[in-house]
């Protein structure tokens, strides 16, 4: 019987404290920098990984596995896991994981902080006031949209949905939802939100804000036709995924005074930036910090590592990892 010590991949530097766990039951190969991987490099990592710890940054698919005869899991640090081929992964018998509701809170907290500063047009604000334009008070300085007794659009009503809606509650505001699928009545009441197509949410939104999973039906949903259907002094944010949004749709509605402002923690490009974005006051800016606050990455890192232990036979919940994805992939 081999005692081989099973072999896992650590993609980019998390927290060490956490990401020592590992070594209590496997040969650990980790990053110690930030690395963009090239195609080539994520094969040669797998391909004699038991498993591998990964993050939004390396996409994975078919060739990337198809020499890892060894690869069992690939335990990702966030939610989404479109840069994984899933059915692909799945083919080739491997296991995904995910860190769901950890960071729930977190990113319900960003996505009413993007609303409330596109809104009040804090970033325009304080670029004008640091440029020096600020030379006396005068009653009609930048004015803004109200939060308090306005109407939500939340389109995803999950978890981070849900969680924005109970902010919601507390800015007296009125909160229509679209989703694949309606709530139960009883969820819909516990967070006084009401059911409309999707048409009607665009149409009737002061705000709007967009918590869907991203997916090939779901590409471009707001397009130009999209944003031709919403208030011109509506907003628009998004802490999903950027290709939600027509990027350069927005930018002509946000340009042309047919949105009023947007709110943008995801981009298409990610990290580059569409430069007609960069360019524009009326659109408020942050670099994928959705779930960035200290406890909720730590949180995250430490469900992926015990996914990770989990996932390969070892630790209390041995074959029972906690968030799997693509569950089936354990039978293969």
């Amino acid at each position: 019987m081999s005692d081989r010590r099973p072999k896992v991949w650590v993609s980019q530097p998390l927290f060490d404290d956490i990401v020592g766990r590992l070594d209590e039951y496997f040969e650990v190969d980790a990053n110690r920098e930030v690395v963009d991987h090239t195609p080539d490099r994520i094969a040669a990592a797998l391909r004699d990984a038991d498993g591998a710890l990964i993050t939004l940054n390396e996409p994975i698919g078919a060739a990337e596995v198809a020499d890892a005869s060894r690869l069992r899991v690939l335990s990702t640090v966030a939610v989404g896991y479109n840069n994984l081929d899933l059915p692909a992964v799945s083919r080739a018998g491997i296991l995904v994981t995910n860190t769901p509701d950890v960071l729930t809170e977190t990113t319900a907290d960003l996505g009413f902080t993007l609303m409330m500063a596109a809104a009040r047009r804090i970033t325009e604000a304080e670029q004008w006031l640091r440029a020096g334009n600020w030379q006396g008070w005068s009653f009609s300085t930048l004015l803004g949209a109200d939060i308090h007794g306005s109407t939500l659009g939340i389109l995803g009503m999950g978890r981070i949905g849900q969680g924005i809606a109970r902010r919601a509650g507390g800015f007296g505001m009125r909160v229509l939802y679209h989703n694949r699928s309606r709530l139960p009545e009883a969820v819909e009441r516990e967070y006084r939100a009401e059911y409309v197509g999707f048409d009607e949410l665009l149409a009737q939104s002061d705000h709007l804000l967009l918590v869907l999973p991203y997916s090939a039906q779901s590409h471009h949903i707001i397009d130009a036709a999209a944003l031709a259907k919403m208030k011109p002094n509506a907003t628009l944010s998004n802490v999903a995924r950027g290709g939600l949004i027509d990027e350069n749709a927005l930018a002509d509605a946000l340009a042309g005074g047919r949105l009023a402002a947007a709110g943008l923690d995801v981009f298409e490009g990610e990290p580059a930036i569409n430069p007609r974005l960069l360019a524009l006051h009326n659109v408020v800016l942050t670099p994928h910090i959705g779930s960035g606050s200290l406890a909720t990455r730590r949180a995250m890192v430490s469900l992926a590592v015990d996914n990770l232990i989990a996932a390969l036979g070892f630790g209390p919940d041995a074959g029972r990892p906690p968030t799997p994805v693509n569950a089936d992939a354990l039978q293969r």
